[in-house]
């Protein structure tokens, strides 16, 4: 193994260094300190006799008298049905006080893509126990489904609800046998009080038994958080596909993952493209959320739940565009939804799982499933219209009919997407509240509901039953 003590160059989190011989990309390289510390990089380029490295821990201490030894392997991550139940830093080393990792095999992170003809077609429920996610746009095994957040809204309360409630209802109800739940939670770029509250929450809850944590604080290197999520999605992949686990990945905060790509392209001097963010990170981001998916054979499944605060806001921000045209829809949370106290603020109606119609009905959720979410989106929709018109000419100038579906949209937001991030719904609980909703609503108004659904479900008033009755 070769040392080379040839570094020309020091630049944000990058080491440039002269060589004279072949390096290989993405090749590990350790760089040992004047001072005796042996800090870790990874060969971000090579050409013409110059190597740049981005160092994982940050480039202090580093000078012109530090030696460079390049390994000739690639990064990989130590993997083993183990790892449920650890904490792990950003670099995958353990911080949780356990030993060390015994692996079964080490695997590089960077992964290989799911060979198209081997994929099999998403078509499995998921229960969130969220209604507005589980009723309104399904979370089936095997998708990629963001959740659009914004700065100071509860998506960190979100995540944490999904990872402990999260579970595949026909696995439970089954014998036993088959392939069980797992967590892989990745979090990037975080504060110290937000690792904080997820930690007391996975272990509060017990949701640690099932899950391994990957922690990536805000103090931490930017370097180390393009690597967190691909060690994060490696130990899904190991757990799915080789101990037939159904794994959901949650990933947070994926702009946070962006900027730290902003950041070493500008340290490269690279020409920026939409807002100073590199030109490739569609094809970057396109090579995190595509290793989801099933695989014909294969009893396990990786599902992603990727959550991006939208800065300013902005759903046409390049963070927000790009991930939108990879994955299969999206959940939108809602800043007025929030203000109110509505827990979590999901808006049903900008939000979307395109994946939904194959994952429900008989068999998977209810035969009457997707009636009553496409009955209840219309509903809510025209509540919504009629609410503008209410500003401009006040609720006594309405129909009675008008006045129902009014009266629909607040109950849909405070009964319906209210839940608080405590409750676990099942599917039926929350197709039952859909029927307690829509019943308020008159029979010849359901006119996307199947006619012996509504004989079976729909809730006369009692009232007028009894007054029938008479």
């Amino acid at each position: 193994m070769k040392e080379y003590q040839t570094i020309t160059e020091i630049s944000g989190p990058l080491v440039f260094a002269e060589v004279d011989e072949p390096v290989g990309y993405d090749e590990i390289v350790e760089i040992e300190t004047p001072q005796g510390d042996t800090l870790r990089g990874q060969v971000l380029e090579s050409s013409e006799g110059i190597v740049s490295i981005q160092v994982f821990e940050g480039t202090g201490g580093i000078d012109r008298n530090a030696s460079v030894r390049f390994l000739g392997e690639t990064m990989k991550m130590p993997v083993t049905e183990d790892l449920l139940g650890r904490v792990l830093d950003g670099s995958g080393n353990p911080i949780d006080g356990g030993p060390e990792i015994v692996p079964d095999k080490r695997q590089d992170i960077v992964g290989e893509a799911i060979n198209p003809f081997s994929r099999e077609y998403p078509e499995e429920f998921i229960q969130t126990g969220v209604s507005a996610i589980d009723g309104m746009n399904t979370l089936v095994r095997g998708q990629k489904l963001p959740i659009f957040s914004a700065s100071g809204l509860p998506h960190n309360e979100l995540a944490l609800q999904i990872a402990r409630q999260a579970t595949v209802p026909e696995e439970e109800e089954g014998d036993g046998e088959g392939s069980e739940f797992a967590v892989v939670f990745g979090a990037m770029g975080i504060t110290a009080e937000e690792a904080n509250e997820f930690m007391d929450d996975f272990e509060r809850t017990g949701a640690l038994e099932r899950s391994v944590v990957f922690m990536n604080l805000a103090d931490d290197p930017a370097v180390e958080r393009q690597v967190t999520p691909r060690l994060a999605l490696t130990t899904a992949e190991y757990l799915a596909f080789e101990e037939d686990y159904h794994v959901l990945v949650i990933l947070t905060d994926m702009t946070n993952y962006c900027e730290a790509l902003r950041e070493i392209g500008a340290a490269r001097e690279e020409v920026p493209g939409r807002r100073g963010y590199p030109g490739y990170m569609y094809t970057d981001l396109a090579q995190l959320y595509e290793r989801a998916g099933r695989i014909e054979g294969k009893e396990g499944s990786v599902t992603q739940i990727p959550i991006l605060t939208m800065p300013g806001d902005d759903d046409t921000h390049p963070i927000p565009d790009l991930t939108g045209y990879i994955t299969e829809g999206q959940i939108m949370m809602d800043r007025d939804l929030n203000s109110q106290g509505i827990e979590p603020p999901v808006n049903v109606l900008p939000s979307l799982s395109r994946l939904m119609d194959d994952g429900i009905g008989e068999g998977l959720t209810r035969e009457d499933h997707g009636d009553v979410s496409d009955q209840m989106y219309a509903a809510y929709a025209e509540g919504e219209d009629l609410r503008d018109l209410v500003n401009i000419v006040g609720r006594e100038a309405l129909s009675e009919r008008d006045n129902k579906f009014l009266d629909f949209a607040d109950r849909f937001e405070e009964e319906f997407v209210q839940q608080g991030y405590d409750t676990n719904r099942s599917i039926a609980e929350t197709l039952e509240l859909g029927w307690d909703l829509l019943s308020d609503l008159p029979k010849t108004e359901l006119n996307r509901i199947d006619e012996e659904l509504i004989e079976e479900h729909y809730r006369e008033d009692e009232t007028a039953e009894a007054v029938q009755a008479d």
